[in-house]
């Protein structure tokens, strides 16, 4: 995409949208090229099911209302 500096003032939404899209923006000045806008890398985002803690105790059968008993403790310390 192509912006010059009144697009970059008045019509900023469609620039975000062309670096969202990972477009690349060049900026003119007096119609000539003064730079480049590239989008920003983006770590991947990880799902649900690719974190590294979804299913930690797979193989333990326990229900998850006692695996959550466990972790949180009693409201005291009970001696």
């Amino acid at each position: 995409m192509k912006a010059s500096i009144l697009d970059l003032r008045y019509k900023m939404k469609q620039v975000l949208q062309a670096l969202e899209k990972n477009e690349e923006v060049s900026i003119l000045y007096h119609g000539k090229e003064k730079g480049v806008i590239i989008p920003a890398v983006r770590q991947n985002e990880v799902s649900v099911k690719n974190h590294p803690f979804f299913a930690m105790n797979k193989k333990e059968r326990r229900s998850v209302k006692n695996q959550m008993e466990e972790l949180r403790g009693s409201r005291y310390n009970d001696l």
